[in-house]
């Protein structure tokens, strides 16, 4: 299966903004649509944890640590979905994984992107 691919990290003061985006070449818009996707953070000797998720049914969710300051979002036209992260914190710090989930339960990583949050 194709993986996905994250784009946005770097690094950036407390305070300041990134905007991660994740593709999936090649994926048609009825499967873009109909996908499950999600952002993940991973911290050193810790796994995956769940920042945010979009759901095809419509809801949205944050973990508890970025709400308000995180915003998930899709762009149907462009296939892409985004992390805009505002307001960041050295504890966000770390790499941020894509994955999506189709219809049928199938589930896709990308490389991950990392993101410092350092002065």
């Amino acid at each position: 299966q194709r993986q996905l691919v994250e784009s946005g990290g770097g690094l950036v003061q407390p305070g300041g903004s990134l905007r991660l985006s994740c593709v999936a070449p090649g994926i048609i818009s009825s499967v873009f649509w109909g996908n499950d996707w999600a952002w993940y953070l991973q911290t050193p000797g810790n796994e995956r944890e769940l920042v945010a998720d979009s759901r095809r049914s419509g809801s949205i969710n944050y973990a508890d640590s970025v709400k308000g300051r995180f915003t998930i979002s899709r762009d149907n036209a462009k296939k892409r979905v985004y992390l805009q992260m505002n307001n960041l914190k050295p504890e966000d710090t770390g790499v941020y994984y894509c994955k999506s989930t189709d219809a049928y339960g199938a589930v896709r990583w990308g490389q991950g992107t990392q993101v410092t949050v350092s002065s």
